[in-house]
């Protein structure tokens, strides 16, 4: 239909439907509600949400991170799987927090796209409250923008932002991460949230012979499979032994991740084998033809979250994990760097 000139315009005749933003208001409401704990002052619908330190803390520092879930969303898009993207966005930031020795506590999310599809919304933000409730951390805020002509039909937009708080004795800085130490590897539960560019032109170059299924998953299902949370018994095995660092394996890999924890002249010598390859790793090595380096150094290739520890530490370290419901591997050894690299997988 043509306006006149002289016809009243409304902010949904320009592309903005208030009604649908408030309906989405309404469907999410209950889902944040369920991840709302002690310290939540505030939550959805104010300007702000407020959030208070728990006492529990006698010199918290604050630590932040914030990010995305990047070209996977091409796949959500087109096979139209969105309840599980809220999931990566989380994960993203709460276990980069974590790293710091951190606990997460709130978490806000930004949704943008052309014209707000509620149901697509609704399915995006559930994952993200989802992700929060495992994670023990607050869903106190968002913003959802429809912005007409900034994003193609279907298409939209996420980013996150996340707070946590730790001791400040008890940051984790790697600072004493020492020759002979282990290195533990937490499995991941396929790529995450990192390397999809190359995930998809390996599905466009073998896109006339997609496997059925991966790592017992249909296809889709193993490739879209949310990144692993990995907070809850991460805290409780540091509250149990002494670990000296974390790195959360996300872009750059093994190789370029687990350096950003070691101190100058260390290295981690991991073992290659010495945890297992998925068919979802091997497919994607196989039809991208790249070797066990560009592998190691793409993606996370099986180990999501690397912890450092004492030697004799690490086999009770790695029991506690196991009982939590983690697969736990001991993949390297600490050991002086000389000529190598920071990170040597042989």
């Amino acid at each position: 239909m043509t306006l006149s000139a002289s016809t009243p315009l409304s902010y949904k005749d320009a592309g903005v439907d208030i009604d649908a933003g408030d309906a989405l208001v309404e469907r999410i409401k209950p889902l944040a509600k369920r991840t709302m704990r002690e310290g939540v002052l505030s939550g959805l619908g104010g300007f702000g949400a407020l959030f208070e330190v728990p006492k529990r803390y006698q010199e918290p520092v604050l630590v932040s991170g914030t990010d995305g879930v990047g070209t996977k969303l091409r796949l959500a898009f087109e096979w139209s799987m969105h309840d599980t993207v809220g999931i990566d966005l989380v994960a993203m930031s709460v276990n980069d927090v974590l790293v710091q020795g951190a606990e997460p506590l709130f978490f806000l999310d930004y949704f943008a796209c052309g014209k707000l599809d509620v149901d697509t919304a609704a399915a995006v933000v559930g994952g993200i409250a989802k992700g929060c409730e495992l994670s023990g951390c607050a869903l106190i805020g968002g913003e959802t923008a429809e912005m007409p002509g900034m994003y193609p039909p279907g298409e939209y937009d996420l980013a996150g932002f996340c707070v946590g708080a730790v001791e400040k004795s008890k940051i984790l800085t790697g600072r004493d991460v020492a020759e002979g130490d282990v290195v533990l590897g937490l499995a991941s539960s396929g790529v995450h949230s990192n390397g999809f560019s190359l995930v998809r032109k390996c599905i466009e170059r073998a896109a006339d012979q997609l496997p059925a299924t991966l790592d017992g998953q249909p296809f889709r299902e193993a490739v879209m499979a949310p990144t692993r949370l990995y907070v809850k018994n991460v805290l409780a095995a540091l509250a149990k032994h002494p670990i000296k660092a974390l790195a959360h394996i996300t872009g750059g890999g093994l190789l370029e991740n687990i350096p950003r924890v070691l101190p100058d002249g260390l290295a981690a010598h991991l073992v290659n084998g010495s945890w297992p390859r998925t068919e979802l790793f091997s497919w994607l090595q196989k039809t991208a033809g790249i070797s066990d380096f560009e592998m190691n150094r793409t993606f996370n290739n099986g180990i999501g979250m690397v912890l450092v520890i004492k030697a004799e530490e690490g086999a009770a370290c790695a029991e506690t994990l196991r009982a939590a419901g983690e697969q736990v591997f001991e993949i390297g050894r600490i050991a002086p760097r000389g000529a190598d690299a920071a990170v040597v997988v042989a």
